[in-house]
């Protein structure tokens, strides 16, 4: 194990070190100065206070030294304080976390839920009007944007339920109801391009499956066909499954902050693209690490259970 996790575990830090590197170069090429902006509506603004605004907020420091300070105190657990607000920046990314993840588990759950059994059922049923129906429903999943399905959903529910209330958050803890009425829509938009994906994946693994020598002698010993497919098919198509789910993971927490601010849900969409308007450094590289750093946890987690699932790619 320790020479499976260590290799990993290394590949895990240089991943994320190069990605802070490049957030940290990226955010201060965005047109734009942040002392600028603060100051912008005050009409005394004088070369002195910028000065004194930039020497203040560290920000007339090479950007080497910049870097230097912001991730020794990253690694501390210490991701500085908001430019506008002078709130640490943590505690803002964890009052918005809770609706991000929300929805992206929403969405994974529902899309890769129903993405094993459509799947199972176009292998089943290949050639047939069934499976030729599903293709065509899975390759519009792929085509149609999430965003413009989310504008779609809402328009129809204010045409065909107008009492109802598609838009906003409300926390699951205050009306678990209330909380999964409004997150049905943005969780559906966001997971119909995953399961149109994932069924296709599982169909096409399904299919090598079962076109397989041990799928025969099962059938030849009488098995019923329910277990052939269900038990012994299966388990082998998941395994490529199981690693599109962790890539797929990712992309959902991209696609999340998107939707978001379709369906003014106030997550980590709504803080981002409010610090990108602010020029507020800290802040947006923070988040944005966050985002990276949960992309790259998942896909360690999705290795470690391709090992466990094939053998074969044990060291």
């Amino acid at each position: 194990m320790r020479r499976v996790l260590v290799p990993r575990l290394a590949e895990l830090a240089v991943v994320l070190f190069g990605v802070s590197v490049i957030v940290f170069l990226m955010i201060r090429l965005i047109p734009g100065d942040a002392v600028a902006i603060m100051l912008g509506a005050n009409t005394e603004v004088t070369p002195d206070r910028i000065a004194a605004l930039r020497g203040r907020l560290g920000l007339d420091q090479p950007i080497v030294v910049q870097y230097a300070h912001w991730a020794w105190a990253a690694l501390r657990g210490d991701f500085g304080t908001s430019l506008w607000t002078g709130r640490p920046v943590l505690q803002e990314i964890l009052e918005h976390l809770g609706p991000t993840l929300e929805l992206t588990l929403l969405a994974l759950g529902l899309g890769a839920g129903l993405a094993v059994p459509a799947g199972c059922v176009m292998a089943r049923l290949r050639g047939g009007w069934v499976d030729g129906a599903m293709r065509v429903v899975t390759v519009a999943g792929l085509t149609v944007p999430s965003f413009w399905l989310g504008i779609v959903m809402i328009l129809a529910l204010a045409t065909l339920a107008p009492a109802l209330q598609a838009l906003g958050y409300v926390p699951f803890s205050a009306d678990p109801l209330g909380n999964l009425g409004r997150m049905v829509l943005p969780a559906a938009a966001l997971a119909l391009p995953i399961l149109a994906s994932l069924s296709r994946l599982v169909r096409s693994a399904m299919l090598d499956a079962l076109g397989q020598d041990y799928i025969r002698t099962a059938r030849a010993k009488g098995l019923a066909e329910r277990v052939v497919v269900y038990r012994h098919a299966l388990a082998n198509a998941l395994i490529p499954f199981v690693t599109s789910v962790g890539i797929t993971t990712g992309y959902l927490l991209g696609g999340a902050i998107v939707v978001e601010q379709v369906f003014a849900i106030p997550g980590l969409g709504q803080l981002i693209l409010g610090a990108i308007a602010e020029r507020n450094y800290p802040l947006l590289q923070a988040t944005i690490l966050v985002v990276t750093a949960g992309f790259v946890a998942v896909n360690f987690v999705v290795d470690l259970l391709y090992l466990a699932l094939d053998p074969r790619v044990r060291p």
